[in-house]
C-alpha cells in the first residue's frame, strides 16, 4: 500500500512555492488598491466594484454594468494619480464588466 504525501493548506501551498507566493501577493496588493480608490468614489459605485488582476502598469477593476465603467473612465486620470501618490505604479486602468 502506497502511503500519501500530507495534505496541505492553500495557504501552506502558497508559502512553499514561489508562483503561487507571488499570485497571492498580487491578489493582496489588488484588494488594498481597491481600498485605496474607495473614498474618492461614490457609495453607490463602490458597492459594485471588485479588485481584478495586476499585469504590470495595468490594473484591472472588475465592474458591474457599463453606467459604472462610464463613470470609472471619467474618473480614471484622478484614481491613477491617487493610486501614485500611493506609491503604486499604475499607468492604466482596465475595465472589464462583470457578466451577469
Amino acid at each position: 500500500m502506497q502511503k500519501r504525501p500530507p495534505t496541505v493548506t492553500a495557504e501552506q501551498a502558497a508559502r512553499l512555492e514561489p508562483g503561487l507566493a507571488r499570485l497571492g501577493a498580487l491578489g493582496q496588493e489588488s484588494l488594498q488598491r481597491l481600498a485605496a480608490i474607495a473614498p474618492l468614489l461614490p457609495p453607490g459605485l463602490r458597492e459594485g466594484l471588485k479588485a481584478g488582476p495586476i499585469d504590470g502598469q495595468t490594473w484591472c477593476l472588475l465592474v458591474p454594468s457599463n453606467a459604472a465603467s462610464a463613470k470609472l473612465r471619467q474618473m480614471e486620470p484622478a484614481l491613477l494619480a491617487h493610486l501614485r501618490t500611493r506609491g503604486w505604479n499604475v499607468q492604466q486602468l482596465r475595465l472589464k464588466i462583470l457578466a451577469r
